[in-house]
């Protein structure tokens, strides 16, 4: 998106907070201000292993394979297992950081960067479109690598606006849910929206050997949350835990890999459909399986 347009489309958004504009008309107002952009599709992406996003395998090179494939977001929204806050939040910088949010990695990782720009355009227009929750600005935050290691892959050179929506752990999944529908109307303006976690994450019950056995629960967990997902079956995913019972503890002791997959459920319309890929296990209790929605 050129510059003139983000400078008309803050100038907007400003006005009708002096004014009083209505946050529909207000958003009307940006919709004219903005150049037609392609209904953009929205992935859910297992990241798993930081050193995915320098080392060529299997997930990268679909990571790859995407960015040449995709139609060219104007921005992308990044919603990752790694940012968890009180309150949900958004980055609104202009410059965000490359956050290297692990430890006992390899040089080459640390030195890993991925400078794309931010956009507080993007990021005001994403606080008035979520009624369902108050959204807070953030100039602290950056990208993490539940971000960068799948974008350094997909869109190499770094030169389209990246910003993230955190997530709120003490709310349940139709909290976040409910946000993903909201956000729907950024797919029109061009927005390439991404969750980025794990279908099973139990990190305590990880297989260093890298044995190829899949523990029965997580092979469970994995394959009743396919069949919903194949189904529709929104609600029963979001009444999961009960449904589930040890096998959702077990497949997820924390849940922070799975609440950005919500948020991609949430965008889903009735005319879109799932396509699966890397639909693979690692070291018994990640699954690395990831979606792409569109129509």
């Amino acid at each position: 998106m050129h510059r003139r347009s983000f400078i008309k489309a803050g100038g907007i958004l400003a006005a009708a907070q002096i004014t009083g504009m209505s946050t529909l008309s207000a958003l009307s107002a940006l919709g004219s201000s903005l150049p037609a952009s392609q209904r953009m599709p929205v992935l859910f992406i297992g990241h798993g292993n930081p050193m995915n996003a320098i080392e060529e395998n299997v997930y990268s090179n679909s990571w790859k394979s995407m960015g040449k494939t995709l139609p060219r977001p104007q921005a992308i929204l990044s919603i990752s297992a790694h940012w968890i806050t009180k309150g949900t939040k958004v980055t609104g910088m202009s410059h965000p950081k490359t956050i290297h949010d692990f430890g006992g990695f390899p040089k080459k990782l640390f030195d890993a960067e991925y400078p794309a720009p931010g956009t507080p355009e993007f990021a005001t227009l994403t606080k008035e479109l979520v009624t369902h929750s108050h959204i807070q600005s953030d100039d602290s935050w950056g990208l993490d690598h539940g971000t960068w290691s799948v974008l350094l892959p997909m869109y190499p050179a770094a030169d389209i606006p990246v910003y993230q929506l955190s997530l709120d752990y003490d709310q349940p999944p139709a909290y976040h849910y409910e946000i993903g529908k909201e956000l729907n109307k950024l797919r029109d303006k061009g927005v390439l929206i991404i969750g980025s976690g794990n279908l099973v994450h139990n990190l305590g019950k990880v297989d260093w050997g890298g044995g190829n056995k899949v523990y029965d629960w997580a092979l469970e967990f994995d394959t009743k949350f396919t069949q919903w997902m194949e189904k529709g079956d929104h609600a029963s995913i979001m009444n999961y835990q009960k449904i589930l019972g040890n096998t959702a503890s077990m497949a997820h002791p924390s849940y922070d890999h799975l609440l950005p997959l919500f948020y991609i459920l949430g965008l889903q319309q009735k005319n879109e459909h799932i396509t699966f890929f890397n639909d693979k296990f690692e070291m018994g209790s990640i699954s690395m399986r990831s979606m792409l929605i569109q129509a």
